[in-house]
């Protein structure tokens, strides 16, 4: 089955087709800027954008920075507060013409490399976490989502919000090193380890194609891993998501 994704973002809005069989894009990836402010309408009409660009008139999976149950936004990352409240599902589809499922960007992401990726036949609990303008977060027990957890918004013992200290926004805003932000990041890590213990966690986002760079900053005992699918996760796990509300 052949579904649109799309990796709704602070910066970017990515999307592609994705054979949902394989995990694999079928077409090359668009970007659209992320338009400021990002209001409901705003997003809605990248969204119609990215259909159009594709020509495509099927189910569309769509990951959002947000809390998201039963399709409305509950929270609201690094994008307009007047999406909280809103019923993405509903509102994309009407703009778009296509039905749009929307999930948390975190989860979508989590569930590519639970799928298809570096967690797959782990079992356990998997921890993905996304690094970008925020921090994200998908947790998995033995395959299965506890979704919407969202444990980029902690506080860390320094007093300092976890997004607001390492995420790669946060990097890019204060110039620091990959070396330094690595150690910022390690304290995050280290965190999120004592409250889980993990078996495995799974690095994704923009800056998870760098790990090279903060890998030999990281001490937590519990193995990380860049993700398979680097930045391409949220797309293919957001195709899963629709998959899996349209079977």
């Amino acid at each position: 089955m052949h579904i649109l994704g799309v990796d709704i973002g602070g910066s970017g809005i990515k999307g592609a087709i994705v054979d949902t069989i394989t995990g694999t894009l079928i077409t090359e990836r668009h970007r659209i800027k992320t338009p400021k402010p990002a209001t409901p309408e705003a997003i809605a009409e990248v969204l119609a954008q990215l259909v159009t660009h594709f020509n495509w008139n099927g189910p569309v999976g769509c990951g959002f920075p947000a809390a998201i149950q039963h399709g409305v936004a509950k929270t609201a990352s690094n994008i307009s507060k007047s999406f909280i409240g809103c019923n993405i599902d509903k509102l994309f589809t009407e703009t778009t013409h296509c039905t749009c499922y929307a999930v948390n960007d975190a989860d979508a992401a989590g569930m590519a490399e639970i799928y298809f990726g570096e967690g797959a036949d782990q079992s356990g609990v998997v921890m993905l976490i996304t690094i970008g303008t925020g921090l994200g977060t998908a947790l998995f027990t033995d395959g299965k989502l506890m979704p919407n957890t969202e444990l980029g918004h902690l506080f860390l013992e320094n007093g300092a919000s976890a997004e607001h200290y390492a995420s790669d926004a946060v990097r890019k805003s204060e110039d620091l090193s990959w070396k330094s932000w690595g150690n910022r990041f390690n304290t995050y890590l280290t965190l999120m380890e004592k409250l889980f213990w993990p078996d495995l966690i799974i690095l994704g986002g923009g800056a998870s194609k760098k790990f090279d760079k903060f890998n030999a900053q990281l001490t937590v005992q519990t193995p990380v891993k860049p993700a398979a699918f680097l930045n391409q996760a949220g797309i293919v796990g957001a195709a899963l998501y629709a998959k899996s509300k349209t079977i």
